[in-house]
């Protein structure tokens, strides 16, 4: 066999960039200060659903329940039907990157009721990859939140019924609200004038016109 004939050896990854010294790897997540009451129905809902609020937080006037991923649709669906929560409106799903972390995301979900004027976040930490139930059947305001999540930050979605892009193209590289995602740009290609950039992204466009 000659060295020609030879497999070529698998490429070695990348190293991962260790981020700059002094940056937080994850958000401080404060517990209630003493003094501030807990609201009677996050008491009554670590009863009816134990286990699975694994911390609460409060900060400047707002609580954030933060959840194990797989007991979300089991609380999200707690909260919207209990008559002292009634949130019946999900007015956001968006999401935070910590690379440094194992579960290097935290989506949030920040919930609010229309009868009783009061609002709460959930917070779910997942790791790169794994599976998160979509919350589309508990709240269907969240279609296009979740989909805008996965598009920019690759959340892995499940059971959503229409699961893609809403922002990137459909042939997009990577997810661009990652902190490790490169400022260039997905590819190999270094472009420093945007309209190069273009360009080369619209060679497959203009080929097929002519």
């Amino acid at each position: 066999m000659t060295e020609d004939d030879k497999p070529a050896a698998a490429a070695k990854p990348a190293p991962a960039k260790k981020p700059p010294p002094g940056t937080p790897t994850e958000p401080p997540d404060p517990e209630p200060p003493d003094g501030v009451e807990t609201p009677a129905y996050l008491e009554r809902l670590t009863q009816d659903v134990p286990g699975a609020v694994t911390q609460v937080s409060y900060w400047v006037g707002d609580w954030t329940l933060i959840l194990d991923p797989a007991r979300l649709i089991e609380v999200a669906t707690w909260l919207r039907d209990a008559p002292e929560t009634a949130f019946d409106f999900c007015s956001d799903v968006t999401a935070t990157d910590w690379p440094a972390r194992e579960k290097r995301f935290d989506v949030i979900y920040c919930l609010y009721s229309t009868t009783r004027r009061h609002r709460v976040r959930l917070k779910v930490r997942v790791g790169d990859g794994d599976p998160l139930a979509s919350v589309t059947g508990v709240w269907p305001s969240t279609n296009w939140l979740e989909r805008e999540v996965y598009d920019l930050f690759g959340v892995n979605f499940t059971g959503h019924p229409d699961r893609r892009r809403i922002l990137m193209p459909d042939d997009w590289q990577g997810h661009p609200q990652r902190k490790d995602y490169p400022l260039e740009g997905p590819g190999e290609l270094l472009l420093e004038n945007p309209l190069d950039w273009l360009r080369v992204r619209n060679v497959e466009a203009e080929a097929e016109i002519e």
